[in-house]
């Protein structure tokens, strides 16, 4: 009789986990690279290319699906980041791609017009003669569109829009933006001279 009950018992437990994998969410994929394919062409130096690692993201995007993407970062930043990339999820804070900037031929211009979220891309800062933290991966960028960079006079990307009525607009009170402060991460939309709203990078 135990062995019986024991036999039942796996059976409804397998039912169980069949239906739930049968209701389960599908994933719609934005990116699936190698790392290999995630660096081609960069200008980085070795010791910097050797210092970063691709991660897999899950979020919802801004058809309400559920997606997945990838980020390529600084090794000492992966815990934050994937820290934040849970809350994203878990609050469906939505993230319309997160898509290595090769893609787009390392323009980060061209990334940031199509709302894409990314973090590594070796470049100055624009204007600047200095190396952003983007180019060591220390930076991410959430929502470009969504979340422009605003000059007195200009935004960037061109076609962007900060409406902090619309869905993935990030501000002071974002729960995203308190956890990167949070773990010693600056954000962007308390720049002085610009804000740039979609933009976090880690102090230290």
């Amino acid at each position: 009789m135990k062995s019986i009950s024991n036999n039942i018992a796996k059976l409804i437990l397998c039912l169980f986990i069949l239906s739930v994998n049968m209701h389960a969410e599908e994933v719609i994929i934005d990116s699936q690279m190698s790392f290999q394919e995630a660096i081609k062409g960069t200008k980085a130096p070795k010791e910097i290319v050797d210092n970063l690692v691709l991660i897999d993201v899950k979020y919802y995007s801004t058809d309400n699906k559920l997606h997945q993407g990838q980020l390529l970062i600084a090794k000492s930043v992966r815990e934050d980041v994937e820290a934040i990339f849970q809350i994203i999820l878990a609050e469906k804070f939505p993230v319309e791609k997160c898509i290595p900037i090769v893609k787009y031929n390392w323009s980060d211009n061209a990334s940031m017009e199509d709302n894409n979220s990314s973090s590594f891309c070796y470049r100055k800062v624009a204007g600047s003669k200095n190396l952003s933290r983007h180019a060591m991966g220390m930076a991410v960028d959430i929502n470009p569109r969504f979340n422009p960079v605003v000059h007195t006079n200009r935004l960037s990307p061109k076609n962007g829009k900060y409406d902090t009525k619309r869905p993935g607009t990030i501000t002071a009170n974002s729960s995203i933006t308190k956890e990167f402060i949070k773990r010693g991460w600056k954000w962007g939309g308390t720049f002085r001279k610009y804000k740039d709203y979609h933009h976090f990078h880690k102090l230290k």
